[in-house]
């Protein structure tokens, strides 16, 4: 398959993005835009072109200081003009507060020896120990304190333009995106051809947000995180958080995954009580079963063997189910009362091999290796075979336009592709795409978006399968082995789209197939393997466990 040449962007085309933003965004947002940003929009929009360009080349760079010497873009000229009614609007400025780490980050060691009089003695140091001498206690008198570049460096002729907006502007891509994740490099990406994007219908009324207060609420579960992530201690977070609530679902699950991190770190820190009424104020997938495995390690037996017994009557996925019933096996032993008869579990059908060691390769190439014949060649697919499958085949159901499941044009995915009800409001769909494996109609259905959809981007289809694994899979594998692998993807999108096998083995002349985990010396099965392993051998799909031991060479 040839490399399609890039496109060639004007030299504005970063320019010509930000405006489609904005226009997105005030087409979209009218009603929740505040009068700082709807004055920006309208300011922007008054600008010359240089003037416009300049700010988005700042908005798009990191940082908010910027020298004036490496400014020297061809398409918007001097740099000095444009920056000239930026300046007047406030929202770059020349005498903006710069900090010791930020003026660092600004000049070369040479500058900052040539400009700061305490370095001087220092030119032989590296940039790092000159830094650290300085900002320590031992350089006496000199002044560490935020204050404008002219200050910090008299006898410099450089001119320093500090961005003032920068929060505004995260607001609008906030908005255009429904996260802080993305940004603005997306336009380019897509133009360059680098990521493709499934053209979905985005009606005016589709948007992330519905009021502002869900912006407000973002923006506050945004801050919490990255102090989070900063090393802040919890309980300083967690009062950050506050007494948190919102009725928007995606929000929901934001604060509750917050949560569940905390108290996940609470309970590495040993800090078991103060975890336990944390995961109970959280009801992120996983916080139950969290709490069984504390109450139990603080010895309360019964209160920890009451709430396994719930979760075991309603579990919430396959994967609580499992960690569940070890726990009440345990907790039933301690308290002295029978313990329920679990489900039997089938021994895998396992396979030993002894190998060489390889000199290059993983482990799962060497048993590849050792297991492939002309009639019966095997492939590495992993997770990647059968999600490949079921996302051409239900591609349609995906990237159905539903209300709030897509607005902007950047979508890999529905942004409710993990919520409890993404299938049930896409049942009739999934239905329709599956029931081709019914009519025989599914290789032909996945064979033509192989083709037609190349390559866009797709939260199940690894564009490196190669043709001819998928023609060997559609020959092999049976639509009802098809039908029962997809319909448990669907049942728990992000537990059941891991743990499959590492290898398949097909035998194109008898349509057969069987799928190889490979384990190697010392490793043993995840769970999430385990569970795929179970379930393909109660519904007679075959699959062998590879022990692989090294000889001696």
């Amino acid at each position: 398959m040839s490399i399609p040449t890039p496109p060639e962007l004007s030299p504005l085309y970063y320019l010509d993005n930000f405006r489609v933003a904005l226009a997105w965004v005030r087409e979209r947002y009218s009603d929740l835009l505040e009068a700082d940003e709807l004055a920006f929009i309208r300011q922007f929009d008054g600008l010359d072109t240089p003037a416009q360009a300049l700010l988005v080349r700042l908005v798009m760079r990191k940082g908010v200081h910027f020298r004036a010497s490496k400014l020297n873009y061809s398409e918007i000229g001097p740099t000095a003009q444009a920056a000239a009614p930026l300046c007047a609007l406030g929202w770059l400025r020349t005498d903006g507060e710069i900090d010791m780490g930020e003026l660092f980050s600004l000049l070369r060691k040479d500058e900052l020896v040539a400009q700061l009089p305490a370095a001087a003695t220092l030119r032989t140091s590296t940039k790092g120990a000159i830094f650290e001498a300085l900002s320590g206690s031992c350089t006496e008198g000199f002044n560490t304190e935020p204050r404008p570049f002219a200050q910090w460096c008299a006898g410099s002729e450089e001119t320093i333009y500090s961005l003032t907006i920068n929060d505004l502007c995260d607001r609008l891509r906030l908005m255009f995106f429904g996260n802080l994740n993305q940004t603005w490099a997306e336009f380019v990406l897509a133009d360059l051809g680098i990521f493709r994007y499934e053209a979905v219908d985005i009606p005016p009324q589709s948007r992330g947000f519905r009021c502002r207060r869900d912006i407000d609420d973002f923006l506050h579960l945004h801050a919490c995180r990255e102090a989070f992530e900063a090393g802040r201690p919890v309980q300083q977070v967690e009062q950050q958080v506050g007494d948190f609530s919102s009725p928007n679902p995606y929000l929901q699950e934001r604060h509750g995954k917050l949560l569940y991190r905390m108290a996940r770190q609470l309970e590495r820190e040993g800090a078991l009580v103060s975890a336990l009424a944390l995961y109970s104020r959280c009801h992120y997938a996983g916080a139950r079963q969290r709490r069984v495995r504390i109450l139990e390690k603080l010895a309360h037996h019964e209160e920890a063997h009451a709430l396994a017994t719930l979760a075991m009557a309603n579990p919430e996925s396959e994967s609580e189910l499992q960690l569940v019933e070890r726990a009440l096996g345990r907790l039933s032993r301690k308290l002295g009362q029978p313990r329920q008869r679990a489900a039997a579990v089938k021994d895998h059908k396992r396979m030993d091999l002894l190998l060489l060691r390889p000199e290059h390769g993983s482990v799962e190439r060497a048993v590849s290796e050792q297991l492939a014949t002309p009639q019966a060649p095997v492939y590495y697919v992993e997770n990647a075979l059968i999600s490949s499958l079921f996302g051409l085949l239900c591609w349609e159901a995906i990237f159905a336009p539903l209300p709030g499941a897509f607005f902007h044009p950047f979508h890999s995915a529905p942004v409710d592709l993990h919520s409890t009800d993404f299938y049930r409001r896409r049942e009739d769909l999934f239905r329709g795409c599956l029931a081709h494996l019914q009519a025989g109609t599914y290789p032909q259905v996945i064979r033509n978006n192989y083709m037609a959809k190349q390559g866009i981007q797709s939260p199940f289809v690894y564009w490196g399968l190669s043709p001819e694994v998928l023609d060997q899979a559609l020959l092999c594998l049976p639509p009802a082995h098809l039908q029962q692998w997809f319909e448990r993807m669907l049942r728990d999108i992000r537990a059941n789209r891991t743990g499959m096998p590492d290898l398949i083995q097909f035998w194109p002349q008898e349509k057969r197939y069987r799928m190889i985990e490979v384990k190697g010396p010392g490793d043993r099965l995840q769970d999430n393997q385990r569970r795929w392993i179970a379930f393909c051998e109660q519904h007679g799909m075959p699959v062998d466990v590879c022990h692989v031991q090294w000889a001696e060479a």
